[in-house]
């Protein structure tokens, strides 16, 4: 692992640390108390764990601590909470043991310690067999075993599934005397224990205990518009490490579920499948919320706002007015099945394919209720039946909009069934003012809503590749938001072409005042998806915070997307968007070529490419990059020299010479073209090719190649 002491966190790149590819935490269980008084977060969370896709690998040692460090000792650390060992005594133990690695950063970890599942007695109905039938292993063994045996309950079961992880997450410790050791650096949590040296031995269930801090990155704690405290995850470029240690890379797919305590005169909202329902804490005032999700998901996606909010509206779809009555069952594609692992996934249930508009609840500030119940109340309901008529089945169940405090940072931000949503976006609409004033408030909607399957249902591999969630959302946004107007072809088509002319504007201004490698949508090119052998990979550009204010990656993408659509036709370019989804969702992707693609397919593509009148190196560069062009068959290389030759190309005129001395029949005409651009570089390539291949080449060939070149 590189150590991060010279990183710089106002222009860098985002560290993630997690060594994913060696352990991945399949399940977490938060239980956490908000203390408005000290404005912290603290509690424990519990991990459940599974050796990854690379434990096999030899696990990166030598560490180096940051310069905010700690080194704890588990029995210490529960004595006091204050460091009993120095550095060094941290770096001496890294010889042959194991290190797990969580992304932490700007919270105060007090203690770490491996929970004993033997010692939860509902456990042992995932055991086969009667006891005495069953085989001796020691505790620490048939702990790893039940652990094993709670992650592969099948998804059916999920409800049973949850509740064994609540009981095993209250667990007593081991009593074994190996301590599992922590430190903490700037960037990450790492836990050991002695003597165990692979990820298959590590412990599959620990409790991390810890604060936040009031100045973490990933908590916002402020007032809201009535003067009130709150606090809220701020989906910074950090995500969630200063709310829970947990496992950034988005490769690291996982569930959860959540205990919250808070005064009682305070709502809390979370990412969760059921609206929670809080119940009385007998021993102090406060009220415990519990949520939950059963679709795996990056541990960015977790969200929390805690506050004074007052509900708007509350909806279910026993009360909709018209909204479900349509029938969309014909919408399904039946060839395409599901492709992501198993949970209790929405497009496999028939009912939900008609479910147009999902239970949902708008919340805010008492002084702001009144214009979110004439904007976003009003809209909610049509903006959700225009997205289902669009994009199919509803990834989730159900959706809180909150609308935050005016500090929050942008107009919205989604998250699996909470959206957040600014007070901007309430202005516009004034009693009089009909469609026109909620036009902010109504295709800001429909961008957030569009994220619940573009960058949340369907995520990127790569967290460079934001613009795959941006873009889409962008361009989906018109076509959902005209869809909830009810517009007609002609105005749906003015109304979109002014949005591009003014999104055209905002491109170009950004595109002459910013920095070039910013406006880049992939800034790791060719490597982009990659990470270490650990799994740890860095954010590019994300602790820039230039790149906040900037919206390339949505701009971009849009236009990217609109011309494609351009070139197809809009509504086919939606059907395969509804089909895209339906195969995709619940998986991470990438934007460049991994499926295999024929050589008739390329042939078709390249002959394409060589109608434009320009290319760039840049786009000739990554062409011959994604598809490996000088590898492919010869009617392939064929129509790459083409491009290489019309473009001039000089960094690829090696693939030309090859070309022409190994496939002499189809070379022929490549020296007219390389003699007709009158290049010098060009014709002298035709001069060299020929004075070695015309003593071997057939007769009739070789006149009329001599015809084109002396």
């Amino acid at each position: 692992m590189e150590p991060d002491g010279d990183l710089d966190p106002d222009t860098d790149d985002l560290p993630l640390r997690a060594n994913t590819s060696h352990i991945l935490v399949r399940h977490y269980v938060l239980d956490l108390t908000v203390d408005f008084d000290r404005r912290v977060i603290g509690g424990s969370v519990v991990l459940f764990l599974e050796p990854g896709p690379g434990a096999a690998a030899v696990p990166e040692d030598g560490v180096r601590a940051g310069a905010e460090e700690r080194v704890c000792d588990g029995d210490a650390a529960a004595e006091d909470a204050r460091p009993s060992h120095t550095d060094a005594s941290w770096e001496s133990t890294s010889e042959g043991d194991f290190t797990l690695v969580l992304d932490c950063c700007d919270l105060t970890v007090t203690k770490v310690e491996e929970l004993d599942i033997t010692s939860v007695s509902a456990m042992s109905s995932l055991l086969e067999g009667p006891p005495r039938e069953r085989p001796e292993v020691g505790p620490v063994s048939l702990s790893a075993a039940l652990i094993q045996k709670l992650l592969a309950v099948p998804s059916g079961q999920w409800r049973h599934q949850h509740r064994l992880f609540r009981l095993c997450s209250r667990a007593s410790r081991f009593q074994d005397g190996l301590s599992l050791r922590f430190h903490t650096d700037r960037w990450s949590l790492q836990v050991r224990k002695k003597g165990v040296a692979t990820p298959q031995e590590f412990p599959r269930a620990i409790r991390v205990c810890y604060e936040t801090k009031p100045t973490g990155g990933s908590v916002r704690w402020t007032k809201d518009q009535d003067n009130r405290v709150c606090v809220y995850t701020a989906g910074s470029p950090i995500n969630n490490r200063a709310l829970f240690p947990c496992q950034e890379p988005p490769v690291a797919m996982s569930t959860w579920q959540a205990t919250i305590r808070a005064p009682s005169e305070c709502v809390v909202l979370m990412s969760g499948e059921d609206q929670a329902v809080p119940i009385e804490d007998g021993q102090t005032r406060l009220l415990i919320w519990d949520y939950y999700v059963t679709m795996p998901m990056p541990a960015s996606t977790f969200t929390l706002a805690v506050g004074h909010w007052h509900s708007a509206f509350c909806y279910s779809c026993l009360e909709d007015e018209g909204h479900c009555v349509t029938d969309y069952s014909g919408m399904g594609d039946d060839s395409i099945s599901c492709s992501h692992g198993d949970y209790p996934c929405r497009y496999t249930e028939r009912s939900t394919w008609s479910q147009r508009v999902v239970p949902h609840r708008v919340f805010a500030p008492i002084c702001l209720l009144q214009k979110a119940q004439m904007g976003v109340l009003s809209l909610l309901p049509r903006c959700l039946a225009a997205a289902h008529a669009i994009l199919g089945v509803h990834p989730f169940p159900r959706l809180d909009i909150l609308i935050v405090p005016a500090g929050f940072s942008s107009l919205g931000m989604a998250s699996p069934h909470i959206i957040f949503l600014s007070q901007s976006v309430l202005h516009g609409g004034t009693p009089g003012s009909g469609e026109s004033g909620r036009s902010l408030c109504g295709s800001r909607l429909c961008h957030e809503i569009a994220h619940s399957w573009f960058g949340l249902a369907i995520g990127a591999r790569d967290w460079t590749e934001e613009w795959i969630s941006e873009g889409f959302a962008t361009y989906l946004e018109d076509i959902i938001w005209a869809r909830a107007q009810q517009l007609s072809p002609q105005q749906t088509e003015e109304q979109s072409n002014l949005k591009a002319l003014l999104r055209w504007r905002r491109l170009s201004d950004e595109l002459q005042n910013s920095e070039e490698e910013l406006q880049i949508l992939r800034p790791n090119m060719e490597n982009t998806g990659q990470v270490s052998e650990s799994g740890s990979s860095v954010v590019k550009h994300a602790l820039n915070p230039d790149k906040t204010f900037m919206q390339v990656h949505y701009l971009k993408g849009y236009f990217l997307l609109r011309f494609l659509a351009s070139q197809v036709g809009e509504q086919p370019f939606i059907d395969f968007f509804r089909l895209f989804v339906k195969k995709y969702h619940g998986q991470l992707i990438l934007s460049q070529v991994e499926a295999v693609v024929t050589s008739d397919q390329l042939v078709m593509l390249l002959e394409l490419l060589l109608e434009e009148a320009e290319l760039s190196a840049t786009v000739l560069r990554i062409l011959q990059s994604i598809y490996n062009l000088q590898k492919q068959d010869a009617e392939v290389r064929h129509r790459w020299c083409e491009l290489v030759v019309k473009h001039g190309y000089s960094q690829a005129y090696a693939d030309v010479e090859h070309f022409l001395v190994h496939d002499q029949a189809m070379g022929v005409y490549l020296y007219g073209e390389l003699m007709v651009r009158e290049d010098a570089e060009q014709q002298a390539l035709a001069h060299r090719c020929l004075s070695l291949v015309q003593e071997e080449m057939d007769q009739s060939v070789r006149r009329v190649v001599e015809q084109m070149v002396l």
